[in-house]
Formats: C-alpha cells, sequence, structure tokens
C-alpha cells in the first residue's frame, strides 16, 4: 500500500468512535502503516457530537484531515454523517449506522430531526453503505458493538490482513466482552457478501 488513507470517524458519545478509531489504527500499524490520530470530544458526555481524524500511510506527518480530503467516513449515526459530510473526497465511502440519535435541541423540541438522510446520503455519495448496525450488534450479543459492526464492513472494504483486525479487537477490547465483539465484527464483515 503506497498511498496515505485518511478516514474520519463521527458519532454520538457512548457510541464507541474513539474505541472504534484505536482498534483501526492498531489494525494499520500491525498492517506495517504509519498512524496519526486525532480526537475532538466536544460535550461528548452529554451526548454531543464525537469525531475522530485518523490518517494512516507509508509517509504521514499531520493528524487532521483538511475538508474535502477523507477517503472514508464511518459515521455510528446518520445525522453525524451527514454534518461531516463535507470532509469526504470525491469519489469517497461512507460506512453509516441506520441508527438515529436525536441531538439536545430535537430533543427539547426546539428542532426537528432532519428527514430523509440515508436518501441524500446516497445521492450525494453513490459509495454509501448503510446497515442497521444496532440490530446486528444486538443480535451479536453486545448492543454495545454496533461500533464493531461498522469496524467488521470497513475491514471487508480495505487490504489490511483479516488476522490484523482480530488481533486489534484482542489487544483493545476487555476480554469479558471479546466474544460479542468478534461476532459483531464478522456481522459486518460479511454484511455485503450474503
Amino acid at each position: 500500500m503506497n498511498k496515505n488513507i485518511n478516514l474520519l470517524l463521527a458519532g454520538v458519545g457512548g457510541q464507541g468512535t474513539i474505541l472504534a478509531s484505536r482498534i483501526i489504527a492498531y489494525a494499520a500499524q500491525c498492517s506495517g502503516l504509519t498512524v496519526k490520530l486525532s480526537e475532538i470530544h466536544g460535550m461528548a458526555q452529554r451526548g454531543g457530537s464525537v469525531v475522530t481524524h485518523l490518517r494512516m500511510g507509508e509517509d504521514v506527518y499531520s493528524p487532521l484531515i483538511e475538508p474535502g480530503t477523507a477517503d472514508i467516513i464511518i459515521a455510528t449515526e446518520q445525522l453525524e454523517a451527514w454534518r461531516w459530510l463535507p470532509y469526504l473526497k470525491e469519489g469517497g465511502t461512507v460506512i453509516v449506522n441506520s441508527q438515529q440519535i436525536p441531538p439536545v435541541p430535537v430533543i427539547l423540541g426546539l428542532k426537528e430531526y432532519p428527514s430523509g438522510i440515508l436518501e441524500r446520503l446516497i445521492k450525494n455519495v453513490p459509495q454509501t453503505y448503510s446497515l442497521n448496525a444496532l440490530e446486528s450488534a444486538r443480535a451479536a450479543g453486545n448492543e454495545k458493538a454496533a461500533n464493531v459492526v461498522l469496524l467488521g464492513l470497513l475491514a471487508s472494504r480495505m487490504d489490511f490482513d483479516k488476522e490484523c483486525w482480530e488481533e486489534a479487537l484482542k489487544a483493545v477490547l476487555p476480554a469479558k466482552i471479546l466474544e460479542p465483539n468478534l461476532k459483531a465484527f464478522q456481522t459486518g464483515y460479511h454484511y455485503n457478501n450474503e
């Protein structure tokens, strides 16, 4: 692999966005790449937006991704995918959980959750992969593993060794939740191959 990969992860506090970025970083390092990572927590503990910039390749110097340069956006929630779409480069890929988590203004009744986000994403980004990661994670035995379902889908589209992904999961996740997370990863990995 000789080109750099710019990957932006976006979600809502509590969805495991930062954990997912650490798993990706581990898998990239296992694959021999240099990794730079920058986390922006914001009001994460109050259900706010969380975003991680992850750059990997042979020669990576800065952790931040400029607008219009992300190869891939992974979003654990629909609105976060739409919010960060300006960072995606032309021809990029979006992997999005179909889950909707209303932000505070919606909860307070000050605004409405935008409708048709997935349809607009697909219209604007032909390489959009949407799945109900929460449902898949529940089926795997841990609803908190929705982020790992999305990682499985990502892994199926990257040329890292699958063993590196599994090694990353084992290294980053606590042993007590490893088994359902491995199942969640497999669900995402085989999502479009079924």
